[in-house]
């Protein structure tokens, strides 16, 4: 009954989306325009250079010298060092490298079964240059409001992970298997160049559909900021613009949020590579949706702290 429900649901959405399209192509064509545009200047330029990065260094005996250095600390989350290290570039870099790290090493046989899932949710961040330059700065016109939603990210992506490890088991190896030697230049720019384009693709459709909503909801007379929620659990870009025009504390908060948690168009990114690692998609939400209620708790005193209202 349920998989009938949600059987239904799916097709009329995805029919809905059809026809509105077809009705309205001018409208929803310029905002696939918007969508590229958006990808093209905010996400690849930064995007694809570490996406083949990521996947070289993979391979390489920097990465275990790093994991065995991160290992003291990232045990205490129930993660080993090379997990470790997938959390720290998708910390540096954005959910897409964190997630293609997290499918690379355990392709590779270094990361183990039992550590998979914390490690992907930890490798499941914004950076410093969308939360500080984009959402602070460019955004909010505050760069420290994006400080604020920073420091909040990071530790409501690293505190529900720190608890859930104290159910798992204790034995966390320094490294899993040793790495079977450097990554194929070569497969690795293809396989860069096509990830890039599936994140573009993302970017592109999601932005769309945000717009498709925000058209349907606009007759409804909702209050404006759960408007700008649901827009951006479609596609969070948007919708932390929509919230940060006004940047109140609850705005904030709101906006951290949906940065920490995704919205469907990152979490369609992140699911892109993190599919082959047999992760429970449901679990995985699960921590994401704990992630992100801790970061916006997290956010609300230190945007009132900043200043916002």
């Amino acid at each position: 009954m349920k998989i009938r429900t949600f059987t239904a649901i799916y097709s009329a959405v995805v029919l809905l989306a059809f026809v509105l399209f077809l009705l309205f192509p001018a409208r929803y064509l310029q905002c696939v325009r918007d969508g590229v545009s958006l990808w093209a200047v905010s996400v690849l330029p930064a995007a694809f250079p570490l996406l083949f990065l990521t996947g070289l260094l993979a391979g390489t005996p920097l990465f275990t010298r790093f994991a065995r250095v991160l290992f003291p600390f990232f045990r205490l989350f129930g993660v080993s060092g090379a997990g470790g290290c997938c959390a720290c570039l998708s910390m540096l870099s954005g959910y897409p490298a964190g997630a293609k790290s997290i499918a690379d090493v355990y392709m590779r046989g270094v990361l183990s079964k039992n550590e998979t899932l914390r490690a992907a949710a930890l490798a499941s961040t914004s950076g410093p240059a969308f939360l500080v330059g984009v959402a602070g700065a460019a955004m909010a016109g505050k760069a420290v409001l994006g400080w604020a939603m920073l420091g909040s990210h990071f530790i409501g992506v690293l505190l529900p992970v720190f608890i859930l490890a104290r159910f798992a088991p204790k034995q966390i190896r320094e490294s899993a298997i040793a790495l079977p030697g450097p990554a194929d230049v070569p497969k690795t720019l293809s396989a860069s160049v096509l990830a890039v384009l599936t994140v573009g693709g993302a970017v592109a459709l999601f932005y769309c559909f945000g717009c498709m909503l925000s058209d349907l909801l606009a007759p409804l007379s909702l209050p404006e900021t759960l408007c700008n929620i649901l827009v951006g659990l479609m596609e969070m870009t948007s919708g932390c613009a929509r919230l940060l025009a006004a940047p109140t504390a609850l705005h904030v908060a709101l906006a951290t949020f949906l940065i920490t948690f995704g919205g469907v168009c990152v979490l369609l990114q992140q699911w892109t590579f993190l599919a082959e690692t047999g992760i429970p998609l449901g679990k995985f939400l699960l921590i994401k949706l704990a992630q992100a209620v801790t970061a916006a708790l997290l956010a609300y005193p230190l945007a009132l702290g900043c200043g916002a209202s």
